[in-house]
Formats: C-alpha cells, sequence, structure tokens
C-alpha cells in the first residue's frame, strides 16, 4: 500500500530540520517541573510491571528515551525521519533506535510493557489517529501502560517554516477531551490527565494523559 501523503510530508520536513531540532530543543532535563513528573510517574508503572520494553514513538534525536532508560526503564525509540534516528544512534549507541511509522508498527501483538507518545501526534490528521492508537492497543501487552503529550487546542496549523528552516508538515490541535475519548475507543482506560495553561516557555495549552490497556481480566485497575 502506498504511504500516506502526510507521513512522507511529517518525515521529509523533520529530515530538513533535524540538524536544527536538535540544537533549538531542549532536553528532558529543562522541562518545567510538571512535565517531568509525568515521564517519571510512568517510568516507574512500567518498571513495576514489568512486561516489556517501552517504545518511544517520534523519538527524534533520542533524549527522552535515554531520559526514561536512565530512569531504569528498557527503552527504544522509533522515528519516521533518518537524519533524527543517525544522530540518536550515535548520541546513545548503547540503545535501539529505528525508522518507522505508528501507524504500522513494526512489533508483534502485546509485546510492549508501555509507550511513549511524547509531542509525536499533532501531525497526524484526526481521522488517522484511531488506527494509530488501535496500533498502541495491539502492541501493549496486557495491562501495559501509554503516556501520551502533546499540545491540545481546536485547530488546524499550516505552517511555512519550522526550527528556521522550509517545512510541508500540518498539525492538528484537539481538544484534551476528545483525545481521551480516542484512547477510551481504542480501547485503552485513561487513568490520569495533566492539562497546563500556556506560560513563559510554551505558547499553547499542552497536556499529558497516561492510560492502561486493561489486562485479560478486563480491569485497568490494579492487580490483586
Amino acid at each position: 500500500m502506498a504511504e500516506l501523503s502526510y507521513l512522507t510530508a511529517v518525515r521529509e520536513s523533520y529530515d530538513t530540520v533535524a540538524a536544527d531540532y536538535v540544537q533549538r530543543v531542549p532536553p528532558p532535563a529543562a522541562m518545567d517541573p510538571l512535565s517531568r513528573t509525568m515521564p517519571a510517574g510512568f517510568a516507574e508503572l512500567v518498571r513495576m510491571a514489568a512486561l516489556g520494553p517501552v517504545a518511544d514513538l517520534g523519538c527524534g534525536p533520542g533524549r527522552v528515551t535515554a531520559h526514561l532508560a536512565g530512569l531504569g526503564v528498557p527503552a527504544f525509540g522509533v522515528d519516521l525521519s533518518p537524519k533524527m534516528v543517525g544522530p540518536a544512534r550515535r548520541a546513545y549507541p548503547t540503545l535501539r533506535f529505528t525508522e518507522g511509522s505508528m501507524t504500522a508498527l513494526e512489533t508483534g501483538d502485546g509485546e510492549l510493557g508501555g509507550i511513549l507518545a511524547w509531542y509525536s501526534t499533532h501531525h497526524t490528521p484526526p481521522q488517522w489517529l484511531p488506527a494509530v492508537f488501535a496500533e498502541f492497543h495491539r502492541t501493549l501487552a496486557p495491562g501495559g501502560h501509554l503516556l501520551w503529550g502533546d499540545y491540545v487546542g481546536n485547530e488546524r496549523l499550516q505552517p511555512t517554516h519550522g526550527y528556521g528552516r522550509p517545512v510541508s508538515y500540518e498539525s492538528y490541535l484537539l481538544p484534551l477531551d476528545r483525545m481521551a475519548g480516542l484512547l477510551e475507543q481504542a480501547g485503552l482506560a485513561v487513568t490520569a490527565r495533566l492539562e497546563q495553561e500556556p506560560g513563559k516557555r510554551v505558547a499553547r495549552p499542552h497536556a499529558c494523559l497516561l492510560a492502561r490497556k486493561p489486562d485479560v481480566m478486563g480491569t485497568a485497575g490494579a492487580r490483586p
């Protein structure tokens, strides 16, 4: 099947901006305290469950993947852009980074203990989000956790430049309740949410959702 056109635009755009992205985007240690809290809690949940590795989807240059590994999580990264994956491999040679798409993960059913989608789904047109979240559900082990974080709103953005370079991707900002509803429709139970208003470093509202794939007994709560 031919690749979806938006994936081509995203790959080509991030190949173009990769070097500038690495220079301009701050590392996880520079995140605000609330934004650091959610990945730390996610990492603890994944460690306690011990159901498998964590896939950092849309990993970019690998900094967040390495941050998770530093928190004791067996993490690997996946990104559409080879120009992003290359620097990640060079910077963190002990970790695994592969090229791939969230729409068709090269991971077996139930193999993952966790998925991190950290500011990596806003380029996905809304009509394709159910397919992406279905892949999350398919690849997560029963009891596995998802941490989603991204900008929220109700608008479609069509920038011509990003990180100082020409780009051809679009961004789709959706309300947090809609994102939570799409995860629930995919069979993932939302267990926590955090919504932050714009501040000094971030010009748009952003949010995190923590979700869990129900275990074989059909519950999203803690195991006895």
